[in-house]
């Protein structure tokens, strides 16, 4: 089924049956959604009680794709997409409208310390389940985003304008080792040189220690804040803007960094909800460190 998979065409709206209500339009979303949260050119609002929505030059339509493709192969275990488009600003720029499902709850990050340990425990075994269900997806044969494209992880981005469009830093890549060779380019591309000590060795040591990994689908971001716990105690992983085809330590790495600051006991809980890799999240820390 993955391997011959692909998008589905944009724009994208779910069929009239599937909806809570109509789709608004951008003057609807304009004069009507609260925003809750903002950054550089990505806002997120609510447009009622039923629809999130996500929007702006700096949000990427893949993210929506990732959760129309997770859903295609399990419907539970992302929000609901019902629309993808875009529309030109008065300024002549694109601004991306991802239309999903508002996930009722609380954010993990927010509930967390109220929990008990057995609620934890109960919560990571769910999280397993899910996790464990993303990885068993049939694998298509290379690292990067669905549809055989660029990954769109920090790690692996550069500026459109620079035109580095051939794959050798934003993949697809065919192997783990092209993927690591992506890694020390992407370094160099940081520190704007050809040649740099840190990547000789880099180039010498990532074979070594970053082999022989399996292919699997990966959410990529698995912070507390990602992770809305319905009123019913299922949690919802949300945000999956850099899920993708990745090496099979990646999901563990990626979780790991970002406890940051360890100020909790979630990385306590981590090893219940997927296999460790803690020889991995050492080298991935220290290459994002190098590379974002």
């Amino acid at each position: 089924m993955n391997d011959t998979y692909q998008p589905p065409q944009l724009p994208y709206f779910a069929p009239q049956s599937r909806l809570p209500i109509p789709i608004p339009s951008v003057q609807d979303i304009e004069r009507e959604a609260e925003v809750f949260y903002e950054r550089s050119a990505c806002r997120v609002a609510r447009y009622g009680k039923h629809f999130v929505i996500k929007y702006g030059q700096n949000v990427s339509l893949t993210e929506g794709e990732n959760m129309l493709f997770v859903r295609h192969t399990q419907p539970l275990l992302a929000p609901e997409v019902f629309a993808l488009f875009s529309v030109k600003n008065d300024k002549g720029g694109r601004v991306n409208y991802i239309i999903m499902e508002n996930v009722v709850g609380d954010g993990l990050d927010q509930v967390w310390a109220t929990l008990d340990t057995p609620e934890k425990c109960r919560i990571a075994g769910e999280l397993r389940l899910q996790i464990e269900t993303l990885r068993k997806i049939p694998a298509p044969g290379y690292f990067g985003c669905i549809g055989r494209r660029p990954f769109e992880e920090l790690m692996f981005w550069t500026r459109p304008s620079d035109g580095l469009n051939d794959g050798t830093i934003n993949g697809p890549f065919e192997t783990e080792s092209e993927l690591n060779e992506a890694l020390v380019r992407k370094l160099l591309y940081n520190r704007g040189r050809d040649q740099d000590a840190r990547a000789d060795y880099y180039r010498r040591v990532l074979p070594v220690v970053l082999r022989g990994h399996g292919v699997v689908f990966t959410h990529g971001d698995l912070q507390q804040k990602n992770i809305m716990l319905k009123p019913d105690g299922q949690p919802v992983l949300i945000d999956w803007e850099t899920a993708g085809w990745y090496p099979a330590y990646w999901e563990y790495a990626s979780a790991t960094v970002g406890c940051r600051k360890f100020d909790n006991d979630w990385h306590e809980y981590i090893p219940r909800i997927m296999e460790e890799y803690p020889e991995e999240y050492a080298w991935h820390a220290k290459l994002q460190s190098d590379t974002q």
